[in-house]
């Protein structure tokens, strides 16, 4: 029995990923799952609002295999959650049924070792991960651990707000690593769902934004959401580009390419930091130069409660094409192919 309840529903409509294979195979399907009842200190969420991930597309097309992602088949994808909870279980007392809560890719920890200790919990060996260990949020319920869902703020909208659960944080967090102070210069390579986030944050900092991008429109969205400059990715070498204008101070790279970083890393200063959030070669570092190269995944709790007082405050917003839970596939497809502005977000 639970806590609390605010629904009736003992069926979940779903996408299912039952083997990995490229999006145009058509490894998913629509299902019915049980409503999960929540365990002590869980919830399940009615879900309204999912974002789409690159990560969700990785791992259905089978690109993470290798590293045990998926974890269990079949399984939901989904990992920036937005919905009302609909059950609580024991000894959840902060949350009630009704109200409205996002989930991101950090569905649990353990607490209580050395990295969740530091605040940097999502470096936890024992983290399950929403969508790629667990069932996320491709459905129209899901389980989530109550100590890792937020409240959403009332300024913000369902599908406006899923986006801040992985390409806020995420972007977050990459701009923390920067060291951006007023007056320095940062390079945003890749404004897709994360980069145009970073553009925002770095921007908040008083430091000068270049974007870096291949489409125009990008570009263009890139000027809108307030960089000061947008370059032309497929133009020539930006390396050269930034380096004739005197180089940057930091570079944040969310385009999926070694040849990204590698620019990234020839147009940062001596000294300046190269933050890296995608899966790349990092290739020659000049130790002279002094250069820093660091990664940067999602981001902690404290880190998403931030993110979401700052955008509850219009100081950030996601840009974002809503598609039916039952066109899941042709958000992917659209996402592969470069055909999204910036995110898709599947609402139910």
């Amino acid at each position: 029995m639970t806590a609390g309840s605010a629904t009736t529903a003992t069926t979940a409509h779903a996408v299912l990923l039952d083997a990995p294979a490229p999006i145009e195979e058509g490894p998913l399907r629509l299902g019915e799952l049980g409503v999960p009842a929540p365990a002590t200190g869980q919830i399940v969420i009615e879900v309204t609002a999912c974002g789409v991930c690159r990560s969700n597309l990785h791992m259905i097309e089978g690109d993470w295999v290798e590293h045990g992602v998926p974890a269990k088949t079949p399984i939901v994808p989904g990992h920036e959650v937005v919905g009302r909870v609909a059950q609580v279980g024991a000894g959840v007392d902060w949350l009630q049924p009704g109200d409205r809560v996002g989930v991101q890719p950090l569905w649990s920890t353990c607490g209580h070792c050395d990295f969740c200790l530091a605040g940097r919990e999502q470096l936890c060996p024992a983290k399950e991960i929403t969508g790629e260990t667990v069932d996320g949020g491709y459905a129209t319920h899901m389980l989530a651990t109550a100590a890792h869902a937020y409240r959403v703020p009332d300024p913000l909208d369902d599908a406006a707000a899923a986006p801040l659960f992985c390409p806020g944080i995420t972007a977050y967090n990459a701009v923390s690593k920067a060291g951006l102070t007023p007056g320095s210069s940062v390079a945003v390579f890749g404004i897709g769902g994360v980069g145009h986030m970073a553009l925002q944050f770095a921007a908040l900092t008083g430091a000068e934004v270049i974007a870096v991008t291949r489409s125009q429109e990008h570009r263009d969205l890139a000027l809108e959401l307030g960089a000061h400059r947008a370059i032309d990715a497929s133009g020539g070498d930006v390396a050269q580009q930034l380096q004739a204008a005197g180089g940057v101070n930091a570079s944040i790279v969310f385009a999926p390419s070694s040849e990204a970083v590698r620019q990234a890393v020839a147009a940062t200063k001596p000294a300046g930091t190269i933050v890296v959030g995608v899966h790349a070669e990092v290739g020659e570092v000049p130790f002279v130069e002094e250069k820093r190269v660091v990664g940067s995944v999602i981001g902690a709790r404290w880190q998403m409660k931030q993110v979401l007082r700052m955008a509850a405050a219009g100081m950030v917003r996601s840009v974002y094409e809503p598609f039916p839970l039952d066109e899941a596939p042709e958000a992917l497809r659209r996402l592969k192919q470069g055909e999204l502005r910036a995110r898709a977000v599947l609402v139910t």
